[in-house]
């Protein structure tokens, strides 16, 4: 039982070093994420049509 508060005092020490984003960094970090989501929806829908439409050719 020791150790388990033990690990939490410890947990509780590395979480007040942790720097924490601030409203600006948190907004640009979720736009440039929600982007490159959106990047790679397009991407792979474009690939799969493509995809399927050769595989519809050559069947």
């Amino acid at each position: 039982m020791k150790s388990l508060a033990r690990f939490f005092v410890s947990v509780k020490k590395e979480m007040k070093k942790v720097r924490w984003p601030g409203k600006k960094e948190m907004i640009k970090f979720s736009t440039a994420t929600i982007a490159i989501i959106c990047f790679f929806m397009v991407f792979f829908s474009c690939a799969d049509g493509i995809l399927g439409a050769i595989v519809k050719v050559f069947s």
